[in-house]
């Protein structure tokens, strides 16, 4: 369109004027008309020891349209609780972005070029 290549991506200037990408704008989640993106939220689990990986998504809700869950995947013999995320979380995210639910799982779905398939636990999560 025009010249412009529309990769999806969420971006932001910083103050040195360097483009820092942030999320894709499909992954977004709204959340009473503030913008969320799931990176934010994946880092803070991300950073327990026990944790291998965490995907966020958006899950509907009935006054705020919609509100971030987490799935989290743990290292093999480690030991994390759906309880113990949730206290990481409140001490390192705000209040809007705070996963409504932690679930834990054996492991995250993938794509066809090995990257979370986000698409997958949003079908799932039913």
């Amino acid at each position: 369109m025009d010249g412009w290549l529309h990769t999806g991506d969420v971006g932001v200037l910083d103050s040195g004027g360097y483009l820092r990408i942030v999320d894709r704008i499909k992954d977004m989640i709204i959340r009473g008309g503030e913008n969320i993106y799931p990176k934010e939220i994946e880092s803070v689990p991300a950073r327990h020891g026990a944790v291998l990986q965490a995907a966020v998504i958006g899950v509907p809700h009935e006054i705020y349209g919609e509100v971030p869950a987490a799935y989290v995947a743990t290292c093999p013999d480690a030991a994390v609780t759906a309880e113990e995320l949730p206290g990481l979380c409140r001490g390192n995210l705000t209040k809007i972005k705070l996963p409504a639910a932690v679930r834990i799982v054996p492991e995250l779905p993938k794509n066809a070029v090995g990257k979370t398939g986000k698409p997958a636990l949003r079908a799932s999560r039913g």
